[in-house]
């Protein structure tokens, strides 16, 4: 057997491709909906604790800048592994795709509460004397005239977050949560082929060379100067 037919029976052997195909079409099927709660929820809670910062508010504050500092600062997958193991020692004891799911959506908002709070300190100090003038009130003026503003210019960094921590999904499979890793995983252990591992990497390609080209679209059509 030559190099290249080794190679070929290696990675991509048809009978073992045949075979687990349905299982990393599975697999796909559960990181875009992991990656979809991911992005709204992580997006959402974000945004609301920059709008929650932007009320000045000391005591607040300075919770929402421990958290956020700390969710930054600690790997993704040993907030996974604490949560999942630790909380059933205390009695609660979550599903493996809420767990990721609540990680991932953690994670993603510390980054964008801090992504979104530059784009609020971004916007000049006249829109807010401009709003206020015109009789709104400090949360009015956030909400009608800054934010709009903001939230424009947060769209490129944003994006690429975003796109860095869904494709985290994959450390579900430390945790059994059946995403795509996972699947392939398993199909490589029962297998004993590589062909399984070279599927998944194939399905994350499918799945995120789009999400990455619409983020280059996104970063493009939204590029402006400050506000």
């Amino acid at each position: 057997m030559t190099g290249g037919q080794l190679f070929l029976e290696t990675f991509f052997n048809p009978v073992v491709m045949a075979r687990y195909l349905p299982d990393i079409l599975k697999g796909m099927v559960v990181t875009i909906q992991i990656a979809a709660c991911v992005i709204v929820t992580g997006i959402a809670a974000g945004l609301g604790l920059a709008v929650l910062r932007s009320l000045r508010l000391k005591a607040v504050n300075f919770v929402i800048i421990v958290c956020v500092d700390m969710a930054r600062a600690l790997p993704p997958l040993v907030i996974v592994l604490l949560v999942y193991f630790g909380l059933p020692n205390i009695g609660l004891t979550l599903p493996s795709f809420v767990v990721l799911w609540l990680v991932l959506s953690l994670v993603l908002a510390a980054f964008a509460e801090e992504v979104f709070w530059a784009g609020i300190l971004s916007v000049r100090k006249g829109q807010w004397e401009a709003g206020r003038c015109t009789g709104l009130s400090d949360f009015q003026t956030l909400r009608w005239i800054v934010l709009p503003q903001a939230i424009r210019l947060t769209v490129p960094p944003l994006t690429n977050r975003t796109i860095a921590i869904t494709k985290n999904t994959a450390l579900g499979t430390v945790i059994g949560v059946p995403e795509i890793l996972n699947q392939a995983t398993t199909a490589q252990s029962f297998s004993g082929s590589a062909t399984p591992l070279m599927m998944g990497a194939l399905a994350y390609l499918v799945l995120f060379v789009p999400v990455v080209m619409v983020g280059r679209y996104i970063e493009t059509r939204f590029a402006w100067r400050r506000a």
